[in-house]
């Protein structure tokens, strides 16, 4: 069985001009693990980078000759949007591809969409609002909230200075979140207690991997979110004191309701083959859902990788069940 890998090919973009290009040449961790996987596994495999314009992706796909396709495009030229459109062209042509579906991506892409939802199914989820430099007089939420841009992965544009507590930072963060992302921010009441987050895998029955904590040793004038500079900047405070602990310290119970959660919201937003739910608590202990993060990352060093090795899972087996998900329905 014939693998085609592909990836967006890192190139210079809006997230440079910020200081956030780092996110985006991470993809090529995966590409080299999945491919050194694909090897050893012995599944012949090539490699396709993409690069816009669609025009021309489109072309490239159409001149795929594999069985299936092993999906790590994660939107390229600073449009993050462009995710669910590649997939799309692959169901197009009904081509096997591992993850998500195109609507999936598409939609959990629109975390404001993507909350309304979690409301109307009752899916526990914090208080929030879309605000922008034109309607931040209509700001009605609870101090302290956190504002982050309304349509990324990634953790881009989230910083320190995400977290606010009176109005007049409040409208500082909106205004730098909706001018380098969109145009609108999400701004929702910040839930103080632990984090949590868990994959699920699966397409019709669902398995949960281990569930993890995040936990945070941060100095005292540091919010306990998770920032861009958590995940991609290894020098920052944040790298150095935001940890992933996994198995999570948990009783049954509490276990128990972080997989239903996890695999009621993955059903709902009609996720397959493997995403990331994750989670917090706010001060009293309550737990809601914070996004589901379709295709996460899977590179060995990512929280997924993690959770792989604490369920008794080879990083291999990992992957061919990965492809195993896009050959079945």
């Amino acid at each position: 069985m014939k693998v085609a890998v592909i990836y967006n090919q890192p190139e210079s973009d809006r997230y440079q001009a910020i200081g956030e290009a780092r996110a985006e040449t991470g993809v090529l961790d995966e590409v080299h693990a999945v491919s050194r996987a694909l090897d050893e596994l012995k599944y012949p495999h090539e490699l396709f980078p993409l690069t816009p314009p669609l025009e021309r992706v489109g072309k490239q796909i159409r001149s795929l000759e594999a069985d299936v396709v092993f999906n790590l495009f994660e939107g390229f030229d600073g449009r993050p949007e462009t995710e669910g459109k590649v997939a799309q062209m692959l169901e197009n042509r009904k081509i096997h591809f591992t993850g998500c579906p195109a609507e999936t991506l598409t939609l959990a892409l629109d975390k404001a969409r993507t909350k309304a939802i979690f409301k109307k199914s009752g899916i526990p989820t914090a208080r929030y609002q879309i605000l922008s430099a034109q309607n931040i007089a209509s700001f009605r939420l609870s101090f302290p909230c956190i504002v982050k841009p309304l349509g990324e992965d990634a953790s881009h544009g989230i910083s320190a200075d995400s977290l606010v507590d009176e109005f007049s930072a409040l409208e500082k963060q909106v205004r730098r979140v909706s001018t380098h992302f969109g145009g609108r921010a999400l701004v929702e009441e910040y839930l103080s207690g632990r984090e949590f987050n868990t994959t699920v895998m699966g397409n019709v029955r669902l398995t949960l991997l281990a569930i993890s904590e995040i936990v945070y040793t941060l100095p005292p004038d540091k919010p306990r979110i998770l920032t861009f500079d958590s995940k991609w900047d290894e020098g920052s405070v944040y790298y150095r004191n935001t940890k992933a602990v996994c198995p999570a310290d948990l009783s049954p119970r509490e276990q128990d309701k972080i997989k239903k959660i996890a695999k009621s919201v993955f059903k709902l937003l009609g996720c397959r083959g493997y995403a990331r739910v994750d989670f917090r608590e706010d001060s009293a202990r309550n737990l809601k859902v914070l996004e589901v993060n379709p295709n996460p990352d899977i590179s060995p060093g990512a929280g997924v990788a993690i959770q792989v090795a604490a369920a008794g899972m080879t990083y291999n087996q990992f992957i061919e069940r990965i492809i195993h998900l896009a050959l079945t329905k």
